[in-house]
């Protein structure tokens, strides 16, 4: 760690000295031009950069990064007002050097280009001009990496909470069928009934789906359909004469997949809160497809009370679909004259 830290300033030194020797070779380029005395070009030359490198550095290294980036403008324009009457009067400090110096008090024997204060000032401002740019572009660069990388963070977060949510919710789904379910199965082993093992092989395919469909993200709607008849048998075992139920399907469900476990609560809420009424308790079961939308709709006799008390499934499902298709679905819940109903209109991945 400490080898690859010294390399890289090594390496950020190494490229600064490169930068500063092109600096050193443009001024000799500019005030170089017409005169032909290289040793006064150099020498005044050489003489700036120590003024140049000043006032570059405090620049990038102290008033942007210190000042401008955080927002202190008051304090960035009144340290810039600084350096630039300290820078200003080194300037002209170097015109001096070149005058007293370097041609002995002979204006005629400077440097065309050296003579003029306005075009040294913009030589030396030049130069710390574009490198303060590059510093300002390369700080704004890293700053939206880090701010993409938060925003990343963030949304892994958000994921992974969403992921924490799904699964909480999927294990409230488990205890709740699950003893609706035995219950239903104890009562039959009570009673020594001959329908106990055609009961437990309906039992046994929906704990499959429950126990090892329910991790998959999707599954067919065709199994979801399957799985809601086999909840129905069991039912219908439970409840003899007293159930009249009917499950009508419209469309191709074949290749649509959909959210396990996102139906049959709706079914078994229904048996679960609904109410026999003159010796019958009525659900009426609706299902279509039409290209990638499914509209499902459950109705059962329910008394006020019962109706008002929707249970842990049904919010369930409403958080469930806020999850999985956010703004895809719409849900109706009506209770109307004794009927319950529930109409869910999804539009699919």
């Amino acid at each position: 760690m400490l080898k690859k830290i010294i390399l890289n300033k090594a390496g950020q030194l190494v490229l600064h000295m490169l930068f500063w020797c092109a600096v050193l070779f443009f001024y000799t380029y500019f005030f170089g031009f017409d005169s032909h005395d290289f040793n006064y070009v150099l020498s005044f030359s050489l003489f700036l950069m120590p003024i140049t490198i000043a006032t570059t550095y405090v620049s990038i290294y102290k008033l942007i990064p210190d000042y401008l980036i955080t927002k202190r403008y008051f304090l960035f324009g009144l340290y810039s007002f600084y350096t630039l009457v300290i820078s200003a009067y080194l300037i002209v400090v170097s015109v001096f050097f070149g005058l007293i110096y370097l041609s002995n008090f002979e204006y005629a024997n400077m440097a065309p280009i050296s003579r003029s204060l306005i075009f040294v000032a913009v030589a030396v401002y030049l130069v710390v001009i574009i490198v303060s740019a590059f510093k300002l572009l390369k700080l704004n660069l890293k700053h939206a990496e880090k701010t993409k990388l938060l925003e990343t963070k963030i949304l892994e977060t958000q994921l992974k909470l969403k992921e924490q949510e799904l699964n909480y919710l999927k294990m409230q789904i488990h205890p709740h069928f699950l003893f609706n379910t035995l219950n239903t199965m104890y009562g039959f082993a009570l009673k020594k009934a001959d329908e106990t093992p055609e009961m437990i092989l309906k039992l046994s395919n929906l704990l499959d789906y429950l126990l090892y469909q329910i991790d998959k993200p999707f599954v067919l709607l065709s199994e979801e359909i399957e799985h809601i008849n086999d909840y129905i048998e069991l039912e219908k075992m439970r409840f003899h004469d007293t159930l009249s139920i009917s499950l009508t399907t419209n469309g191709s469900s074949k290749d649509l997949k959909i959210a396990p476990m996102l139906l049959l609560p709706f079914v078994e809420n229904s048996f679960k809160h609904g109410t026999i009424k003159q010796g019958e308790l009525s659900i009426k079961i609706d299902l279509k497809c039409k290209n990638q939308t499914v509209w499902f709709s459950i109705e059962n006799t329910a008394s006020k009370t019962e109706a008002s008390q929707k249970g842990i499934g049904l919010e369930n499902i409403v958080k469930r679909l806020d999850l999985l298709y956010d703004d895809n679905y719409s849900l109706d819940v009506e209770d109307k004259k004794g009927i319950f109903k529930v109409a869910l209109k999804l539009k699919l991945k």
